[in-house]
């Protein structure tokens, strides 16, 4: 009878149940760095200053009208200002969820905390063999830590970025810029690793796991 209990715990033990407060934060989260990474990409490419200085340039000349390099460059400009200002606000709800999911791990039960999880995730390598998946569980919980605090260095320096006329901030500028711009794309590399994870987890023995971070608890 103990053999079984440690084969179904090895079997479900990325099948966790799930609180409504962080299902909703987790896909609300998706959603808010998949808008804020649409931002990124549209205002590099297509609405890049670079990308359209030429095209107003021959627009402007084929109605008849003048426009200095210096004037094509400023309306060029506001595409990518606009959209910035865009990539701004989704950041404002980015510290929003982040200081949301802060309180929800003030609040939930000692037991649904991360660090309790590690806590457990730990105590599984001096058990039975047959937890085959508690390393790939453990730093799961690891990369979710790694995820906080790269989430926590984005939104700082976002916010520094955001407010740059203040004095400090502003002789600060390019410094936030670097390390807002490297832990924006960690965030995009766990995302990756994460979807590779959940996808391998879901084929292989913790079959369900999608349907938990939806419904609450695995089918």
């Amino acid at each position: 009878m103990e053999i079984t209990t440690v084969n179904q715990r090895s079997f479900s033990l990325f099948n966790e149940k799930h609180l409504l407060a962080i299902r909703i934060w987790h896909w609300t989260t998706f959603l808010v760095i998949s808008a804020s990474l649409i931002t990124v990409l549209l205002a590099s490419t297509m609405f890049s200053t670079k990308s359209n200085l030429s095209m107003i340039t021959e627009q402007i000349q084929r109605k008849g009208g003048v426009v200095t390099p210096v004037q094509a460059r400023a309306v060029a400009h506001e595409y990518s200002d606009k959209l910035w200002m865009v990539h701004k606000y989704i950041g404002y709800g980015l510290c929003f969820l982040l200081l949301c999911r802060i309180l929800i791990e003030t609040f939930i039960a000692k037991k649904e905390k991360i660090f309790s999880k590690i806590k457990n995730a730990l105590m599984l390598r001096n058990r039975a063999p047959a937890y085959s998946d508690r390393n790939y569980y453990l730093w799961a919980k690891y990369g979710y830590l790694f995820f906080y605090l790269t989430l926590l260095i984005m939104a700082v320096t976002g916010l520094g970025l955001a407010y740059e006329e203040v004095p400090i901030l502003k002789s600060l500028h390019k410094t936030l810029i670097q390390i807002h711009s490297i832990a924006q794309y960690l965030i995009y590399f766990y995302i990756l690793t994460h979807l590779i994870g959940v996808i391998r987890a879901d084929t292989t023995n913790s079959k369900g796991i999608v349907s938990g971070m939806i419904h609450g608890d695995y089918l």
